[in-house]
């Protein structure tokens, strides 16, 4: 197994430091504490560089708050000098893992995204249906808990397989260790467990986590159409059969081998034609369609902040279905309430 070319030395460099600095302030600057953080921006950096290279860098706590995006989400955000952490690891350790990872691994990557995950899909459908002329079958299905779930022990044992510095392994351990949930909240009896959804960094080791499971999936299940986004994946097939057969070996390697489990109300195996409800839309042959639950909560939005970059910003969204009359509701609704 190929070992990374990083070293501690070039997370914590002040070159590394600045330059994470530069990207994580990009859209951040009218933020109090990045203010505050930016008036002694040198001595701030320089102390935080002492911290890491002496080894008395601790990460800190986290402030929770909560979203609705589209369903309720708790957030952890922790404070700017460790959130700058965050990234100058991630700018060093991101290129060096995405060249790992399968190219059917689409959230949080660059040159990736839900509508490049959706774009194959329908590659992968027309090319199974040959032009529409057979069934297509496709498993979906969604991880129970993803984030909460990720276990530290095994996570950590991931890295540690590519990364030889033990003191670089020692940071991401501080960080990956700076937060947890109750074992209580998951299948799990014992360990620590959980990432934050607010850590750049969690994008990235979440990535590392279900490479695992990508890689079995291709190499050992020989699933030829498969696509995953985050905790959501979908394997599409001629013959139900097939998919039927592979649901026991997933569930079982998930739990076995990650810790994971597959939610049992969100695990349907469905014909493409039929409309298969993946990553917002429903796809059917030649043309997909926004979700119901995602057309009411647009307008429901509109309504509530009717400003121009609400609206550009639905506008772009709707281009990439079958939404012409939706796109003139959305109008409809900008101009009534602005």
């Amino acid at each position: 197994m190929n070992k990374l070319l990083i070293s501690y030395q070039d997370i914590i460099s002040p070159e590394n430091l600045l330059l994470a600095w530069q990207e994580f302030c990009r859209g951040k600057r009218k933020a109090k504490d990045v203010q505050q953080f930016e008036r002694n921006l040198a001595d701030n950096l320089l102390a935080l560089h002492e911290e890491l290279a002496n080894g008395t860098y601790q990460h800190g706590g986290y402030c929770r708050f909560c979203i609705n995006d589209p369903k309720p989400r708790i957030i952890h955000k922790a404070c700017v000098r460790d959130r700058l952490v965050h990234h100058a690891i991630h700018r060093l350790l991101y290129p060096n893992f995405d060249c790992r990872f399968i190219s059917d691994s689409y959230s949080c990557r660059k040159n990736k995204g839900t509508h490049r995950a959706m774009a194959q899909f329908k590659q992968y459908a027309h090319r199974l249906s040959q032009n529409n002329t057979r069934t297509v079958w496709v498993l979906k299905c969604d991880i129970r808990k993803f984030f909460d779930s990720i276990d530290h022990g095994i996570l950590l044992e991931l890295l540690r397989q590519h990364i030889t510095d033990e003191r670089l392994s020692a940071l991401l351990e501080n960080v990956i260790n700076s937060f947890s949930v109750p074992a209580t909240m998951t299948s799990h009896s014992s360990g620590r467990i959980g990432l934050p959804l607010g850590n750049l960094t969690s994008q990235l080791f979440v990535n590392i986590y279900m490479n695992t499971f990508d890689q079995w999936a291709k190499h050992a299940l020989k699933a030829k159409y498969y696509i995953r986004y985050a905790d959501d994946f979908v394997l599409l097939s001629a013959n139900r059969r097939e998919l039927e057969n592979a649901i026991n070996p997933i569930a079982t390697f998930l739990h076995e081998r990650l810790r994971l489990n597959l939610h049992p109300d969100k695990l349907f195996i469905k014909t493409y034609a039929s409309g298969v409800d993946f990553l917002g839309w429903i796809h059917f042959p030649g043309y997909r369609v926004l979700r119901t639950a995602a057309k009411r909560r647009m307008l429901r939005t509109l309504k509530q902040k009717a400003e121009p970059a609400v609206l550009q910003s639905y506008q772009g969204l709707l281009k990439h279905g079958k939404a012409f009359h939706l796109q003139q509701q959305a109008m409809n609704q900008y101009w009534l309430y602005q």
